[in-house]
């Protein structure tokens, strides 16, 4: 599956690509050595001026790592998204503020995103290896 979302006109986003691939890729997500998420499934995120960003579906995140925040921002090309921080551990790192987003209600030409999670790669180490 891939889905296709090209900026179109003149004015603000043209020439704007955004493109989901469904993956086959294992993408380990560890924050300070532990390993809060692991997929097979990932979802493949290509935009234009950006790296890619691998969303993996909620069943694959450990969300007892993370507490939602008040934090929103506003994509033009996948719509709103919320945000999580890692809580970090005791004796280890601490609190990470929204180092992982979703799309609740992402744009329709974007849907296969809805509630998969992103990680910020500053703050989470981010491992992936070509399927076998």
């Amino acid at each position: 599956m891939t889905t296709q979302h090209p900026g179109t006109g003149t004015g603000k986003g043209a020439g704007h690509r955004v493109e989901v691939t469904r993956g086959t890729q294992h993408v380990t997500v560890t924050i300070d050595g532990r390993v809060v998420a692991e997929s097979r499934r990932p979802l493949l995120l290509f935009e234009t001026g950006l790296p890619v960003r691998y969303y993996l579906p909620p069943q694959d995140v450990n969300l007892s790592l993370f507490e939602s925040t008040d934090t929103h921002t506003t994509c033009p090309f996948k719509g709103e998204a919320a945000y999580w921080t890692y809580l970090g551990t005791e004796g280890g790192g601490g609190p990470r503020p929204d180092v992982v987003w979703a799309y609740p209600d992402p744009l329709d030409s974007v849907a296969e995103i809805k509630d998969h999670l992103s990680f910020y790669d500053t703050v989470a180490d981010i491992s992936v290896k070509e399927s076998d």
